[in-house]
């Protein structure tokens, strides 16, 4: 942005009460923005929203201010994000604060205006950096336990518990180990990411190598919950006839020779147990 001379307060407030046009707003220096933006702001109180005079005069008081912008926008340098998309964010808060202050208030635009373009800022980077989406309540909590743990952590000469950092932030250790757990969803990497170590080919690995699959006993454990209760139901002959079948893998002419039936009469008895528990466990769904 080109730096103009600082011109003398007398002319810049002549320059503010003129007509369109007479104030280039690119060429304002900062000093003399202070001053202008004063004029400016009379003029916004005094014109009537809509009108092209109004109009006039707060896109020139957006132009005139967007160093402040640019300055809030250099504290978040590094963070990773291209500087164009931060300054784009902040220019919103910068409208807001021009929008909602009164001179009224007798404290500088300045003053006024930052926190406006900060929090735009602040707010861009909470709902849009975040691998995953979390509460922001959880959100402020990472920021907290990261300045929480780099205190203690220069004081201790170590990584600091979670009892210690619940004492220090005066919060519960449930709620420490919350924000730990948020924290995880900030940053993601791709399961095909190669890692440093030693894999089965090529001397490295995936993320995806890591990853756990479903064990298959896993699938029947709810059965198993569910089917307790039908067994506990079941008379002594028929939960020893289903541990016999099933458990012991014996034959129907086995477990007729240990009962004193015939074989046939064990596949009756085998089939209407069978049928007993499917409708206990199926007849909710409609599925017997």
């Amino acid at each position: 942005m080109e730096t103009a001379v600082v011109r003398p307060e007398a002319q810049v407030a002549a320059q503010a009460a003129g007509t369109r046009g007479a104030v280039d707003p690119r060429t304002v220096a900062p000093r003399d923005a202070r001053q202008l933006s004063r004029q400016f702001f009379r003029r916004l109180a005094e014109l009537e929203e809509g009108t092209q005079e109004y109009q006039y005069a707060r896109n020139t008081l957006i132009e005139m201010n967007m160093s402040l912008v640019r300055f809030a926008a250099g504290r978040f340098r590094g963070r990773g994000d291209d500087m164009e998309d931060i300054v784009q964010t902040g220019m919103i808060g910068l409208i807001k604060a021009i929008d909602r202050f009164e001179l009224s208030r007798e404290v500088e635009f300045t003053s006024f205006a930052l926190p406006y373009i900060v929090g735009e800022i602040k707010r861009f980077f909470r709902d849009t950096t975040w691998a995953v989406h979390v509460p922001r309540r959880l959100q402020e909590l990472r920021v907290e336990l990261a300045r929480a743990r780099e205190e203690l952590s220069s004081r201790l000469d170590r990584e600091p518990t979670v009892a210690e950092l619940a004492t220090l932030m005066n919060i519960g250790e449930s709620e420490v180990i919350e924000g730990q757990i948020a924290s995880n969803g900030y940053n993601s990497s791709s399961l095909d990411a190669a890692l440093t170590g030693e894999g089965p080919e090529n001397g490295e690995s995936v993320l995806a190598d890591f990853i756990g699959v479903e064990e298959d006993g896993l699938r029947l454990v709810e059965d198993f919950h569910s089917l307790a209760p039908l067994m506990a139901e079941l008379s002594e002959r028929d939960r020893q006839i289903i541990h016999l079948r099933f458990v012991e893998e014996a034959t129907q002419a086995e477990i007729g020779e240990r009962l004193g039936c015939s074989q046939m009469h064990v596949s009756r008895l085998i089939k209407r147990i069978i049928t007993r528990l499917r409708e206990g466990m199926l007849g909710e769904l409609g599925c017997a």
